[in-house]
This record gives C-alpha cells, structure tokens and sequence, in this order.
C-alpha cells in the first residue's frame, strides 16, 4: 500500500513558500511511501484572467514546483460557467505538464446538461491531438455530481477559503491479499475491513499531527482501493480472487459491490470517492482482459452503479466520432445524476490507432493494452438539443 497523493486545497494567492515546510515535512511523516505532493485550486473561471490565463497558470506551476508540488488542479469549469471557458483549456494544458483540468456535466445539486456532454466530446477530441500518442486526456476529465476536496486527480479542487488537506491512498493489494487470505465471502470482507481500518487508523494518526503542527486542517481519506500496474496491485485480480473466470465475466457486478460494499463498512475519516477503482489503463489485469476483448467499455459503466470512480484511463479509436464521446458521457451523467454518486470520465482517444491496436506508453503507471469498442453510432433527435434538466434522486 502507498499513499498516492497528499494534496494541498488553496486559494491560488496562497504563497508557495507558505506551505514548503509543512509539504517537506508531509512527505517524510507517513508510514507509508507517499509517491506524490498535489495542489488543487478552486474551478479555474473563477480566478484566472483569460488574456493572461496561460501566464498565470504557468507562473503558478512554476511557484509550486519550486516547493515540491508535482501536479496542479485548476478546477472544473461547471454549469454555472460559460461554455467559453471550455476553449482555454487545451492551451492551458499546453502550457505545463504538471496541469490538469476538467469540465462538469452533472452538478451536486441534481442538475444535467447535455449541450456540456456534447462540449466536452469535442474538447476531448481536440485535446487528443495535443500530444502525438493521445496522452493529453490524462489531465482532462468530465465530473458529474463530484464535490470539491477529493484528493485524487483530475476531480480534486477547491471549495475555497482557507486550505485544507486530504490524502489518496493507493490500496490495491489490500483487497488482493483480503480475497486470497480467505475461506468465505464473509471472512473476505472482514479481512478487508479489518486491513483498511488498521492502515486508516495509522495514517490519520500522522495526518492530525501535521495538522495540528501546521494548522492546516485535516479534511480526510479518500481510501479508493486504487491500482497500480503490476499483477499484485491490481483491483481487477481482487475481484477475480473471489472466484471469477475473469472481470467481465457474469458475476463481476456482484464482485465489484461486495468489495465497495466492505470498504463502505471500515469506519475512518473519509472523503471524496473512497471506493472500488477501476482505470483500465492503470491495472495491469484490467489492461489485459480489456485487451483480449472480455472487458468492455458498457462492462465498466454497470460496475459504476455499484462501485466506484465511473470510466477511468479508457483506450479509445483515435477517430471516434464526437457523436459516440458523447452518448458515453450522458450515460455517465445519468447514472450519477439519479444515484447521487461523484462518476468522472477520463477518455482517450488515441490518433492514428483503430479498435483492437496495442497500446504501449513509456509511463509507469500505465499498463499496456489494447484499443476499447465503444458501443454506439450517430445521435440523433432530441438527444441533438442542448438540454439542461433537473434529475430526480432514485427512491
């Protein structure tokens, strides 16, 4: 287990050299490895001058990487934001690699918009094209019913006010080892709880301390049970330890809950998703039954319901139509919209490769893979109508 992120929530004049000594110290102080210092800024409409946007941002990656600071959020543009904004954010990724943004088509209060599913299709496309290898879709996300102060990337920002912290945890193997150590489905899931609850108690001990020392209040754990890419971190191998032939198999909703379902038991301090992750290109088995075609896109959209963050890291044709982008990002809207839950949407379409192509990037946090078949063709009637509407709660 490694703690993912610490990230630091603040107001974008909050001087770097403010937070160096308690970054430097946060670091050190944990138990575990910490792979990555975060910053997470309120949505980025409501602070940067648009003719200066680019200069600002790049001054401000400048500042917290002299300090520690790997990656910044610039927020979401959400419904309450013109859509123009939209346009500033492929050249506001341009402008560093330590920066990510997103765009909310779903609010926390019920509302969906499809005219912001169809934008952000097309800024999903056209960010693809920013780097040659499609890889510009990693900073960029769509958010529905996602609240401020997540710790994990690209949905993290800022309420505003003073900062706060939060911690992402990468867990994994906790629910490996839970599932392999087990001779029933009820000793599986106190094995889980019992490790999440042990890891969780030790690592807010060390955060309220920093707190306290820092005055910088402690806002939680976002303790998902992240992947990372090699077999004994994998999220997909858990699932497939309960018994399963492979994820995608019949029977993997059912996995896929009862793992969320146990961690929702661990009692901590816990924010943002804290539940099952499923990015496809971050496990090294979900990578491959994605790969050999027994793992599909609408696959990963039903465990949603019922676990975790929504379509992460997902390999897609270079030339998928904004039409099929679209229909993916309403499906995911809805679903979070009547469930009330945070599901985000990180798509990559991938130039110059077509359904079925490997996929390899020289990251280390990637898995090889192959190429997704998205499910879907034209849209076309009143799904064509830039619509907001209010969604009621499922009862």
């Amino acid at each position: 287990m490694e703690i993912r992120a610490i990230t630091l929530f603040c107001e974008p004049d909050f001087a770097p050299e403010q937070a160096a000594l308690f970054l430097a110290t946060a670091r050190h102080a944990f138990p575990y490895p910490v792979q990555s210092l975060r910053l997470a800024l309120p949505p980025f409409p409501d602070w940067l001058a648009a003719p200066q946007a680019v200069a600002q941002a790049q001054t401000l990656a400048q500042a917290w990487t002299a300090v520690g600071v790997q990656y910044l959020s610039l927020g979401p543009v959400q419904l309450r934001h013109e859509a123009s904004w939209l346009e500033l954010i492929p050249t506001l990724l341009t402008a560093s690699d330590r920066l990510f943004a997103a765009v909310e088509v779903a609010d926390t209060a019920g509302t969906l918009d499809t005219g912001r599913c169809w934008q952000t299709a097309k800024l999903m496309r056209q960010v693809s094209t920013i780097l040659a290898n499609g890889f510009g879709n990693l900073y960029l996300a769509a958010l529905a019913h996602c609240a401020p102060g997540s710790p994990f990337f690209p949905v993290a920002y800022h309420r505003g006010g003073a900062p706060t912290f939060a911690l992402a945890i990468e867990s994994a193997d906790l629910a490996l080892q839970a599932m392999q150590a087990a001779h029933s489905l009820e000793e599986a899931r106190q094995n889980l709880i019992t490790a999440v609850i042990q890891a969780a108690n030790t690592i807010e001990e060390t955060a309220v301390a920093l707190s306290a020392q820092f005055a910088i209040p402690f806002h939680g754990l976002d303790f998902s049970l992240a992947p990372y890419p090699t077999d004994g971190k994998s999220v997909g191998r858990a699932i497939e330890a309960l018994g399963l032939p492979h994820i995608g198999a019949a029977g993997s909703l059912f996995a896929a809950g009862f793992i969320t379902e146990a961690l929702e038991r661990a009692q901590f301090r816990r924010c943002g998703f804290s539940g099952l992750m499923l990015p496809v290109l971050e496990d090294a088995v979900l990578a491959q039954r994605a790969a050999a075609g027994l793992l599909t896109l609408q696959d990963l959209l039903s465990y949603s319901a019922v676990c975790g963050v929504g379509l992460d890291t997902i390999p897609l044709p270079g030339e998928i139509s904004e039409d099929v982008l679209t229909a993916v990002l309403l499906d995911v809207a809805m679903l979070a919209s009547r469930l009330r839950k945070p599901l985000t949407a990180r798509l990559m379409p991938l130039p110059g490769l077509v359904i079925g192509d490997a996929v390899r990037f020289d990251f280390p946090y990637f898995a090889d893979s192959r190429v997704m078949a998205p499910a879907g063709g034209t849209l076309n009637g009143l799904l064509r109508q830039p619509t907001r509407l209010p969604i009621n709660i499922r009862s």
